[in-house]
């Protein structure tokens, strides 16, 4: 950890110079090539995510969210009206741009401007989403805009159990931070959380992954990827786990 000494010869963080406390994300949309972000409205996106969240029979997207599966249309329009529509946590819905359809869910949460520090969560893919461009996709719009905004640090949260999410963080480029043991009680277990995150000077190493994989050129004439992003991201990440 790099540190400077005091008149006290005690150490201390490096001076934090020609920084200044970014704007909170405005309830705008981000576009790219496979998707566009669109801040969550219940009466556009509420059928269209439910019917997508629908194709996964056994329930597993739900496991590790301390929310659903829900049982029908106007519950969940309701759990949107009631939990999604403010600042904090600020969800969008993922839109397919191919079809126009929101096929997934994301958010800003634990916003906190002073410190630099913002974290993504309630990440939802429905099997509509999952395992194509426009999910990854995602992730860098949100990323790249927390980023170009002046966060310092972007973080990425999860159930220590969820191994799926935990190769995402680092597929992602950010690195292990450790597991904050009993952290909470959700759907009336144990949660150990944990913590992972990306900092504004490993950015642009990310950014280049991220573009990069993203190309066209990436992609063969069937769609599939010709490299891994986690190759890509590999040589950036501080710390596994």
């Amino acid at each position: 950890m790099e540190y400077e000494l005091n008149h006290l010869k005690q150490p201390v963080g490096p001076a934090v110079r020609e920084w200044k406390p970014p704007q909170r994300p405005k309830r705008e949309a981000m576009v790219g090539r496979f998707c566009r972000l669109e801040p969550i409205d219940p009466m556009r996106h509420a059928e269209s995510l439910y019917a997508a969240n629908a194709l996964d029979v056994e329930g597993r997207n739900w496991t590790y969210l301390p929310y659903g599966p829900f049982e029908s249309l106007d519950s969940y329009r309701t759990w949107i009206e009631q939990c999604c529509c403010g600042s904090d946590p600020l969800f969008y819905a993922i839109v397919d741009l191919a079809n126009g359809e929101a096929v997934g869910v994301a958010s800003y949460l634990r916003i906190d401007p002073d410190n630099g520090s913002i974290e993504v969560g309630h990440i939802n893919y429905s099997p509509r989403l999952q395992h194509t461009p426009a999910a990854t996709e995602a992730m860098y719009l949100m990323m790249a805009h927390a980023f170009d905004l002046g966060y310092r640090r972007y973080e990425w949260k999860c159930n220590a159990l969820n191994a799926p999410s935990r190769t995402a963080a680092q597929r992602l480029g950010m690195s292990f931070e450790g597991v904050f043991r009993q952290a909470a009680v959700v759907k009336g277990r144990n949660r150990d959380t944990a913590w992972y995150a990306a900092i504004d000077q490993e950015w642009p190493a990310i950014k280049d992954a991220f573009l990069q994989w993203l190309s066209p050129s990436n992609f063969d004439e069937r769609g599939r990827q010709r490299l891994r992003l986690s190759a890509l991201t590999s040589p950036i990440i501080k710390q596994r786990g």
